[in-house]
């Protein structure tokens, strides 16, 4: 468990995640007060992503050395990125409550 955790720290870093931890955290909190509502696709993948991770159970075992870490840097490498365009979001959305100001979102797909 000490390595996955030693992983994931590894991982945030690497993805300049820790800085935005403190918004993370205000937005789960935002989130199960009701007050912010993801799209539940944006927000699923990470948090099983990350229970992924945490988890004893992998599809490549930990004790394999190099491959067994290779599937949860997989994993939490595809799982950061729609975390953090989810926290962008928020960040937007904060701001506008804050200000007052409302904008209207627009899909560029």
């Amino acid at each position: 468990m000490a390595s996955k955790i030693k992983l994931i720290k590894e991982v945030f870093r690497y993805k300049d995640f820790i800085k935005r931890m403190p918004d993370l955290v205000r937005m789960v909190k935002r989130i199960s007060k009701g007050e912010y509502k993801p799209k539940i696709r944006s927000f699923i993948l990470p948090a099983l992503a990350i229970l992924y991770v945490l988890s004893p159970i992998d599809i490549i075992p930990d004790w394999i050395p190099v491959i067994g870490a290779m599937d949860d840097i997989a994993v939490l490498s595809l799982a950061i990125p729609a975390l953090i365009r989810e926290l962008e979001k928020f960040l937007i959305w904060e701001k506008e409550r804050n200000s007052g100001i409302k904008t209207i979102e627009v899909n560029s797909d």
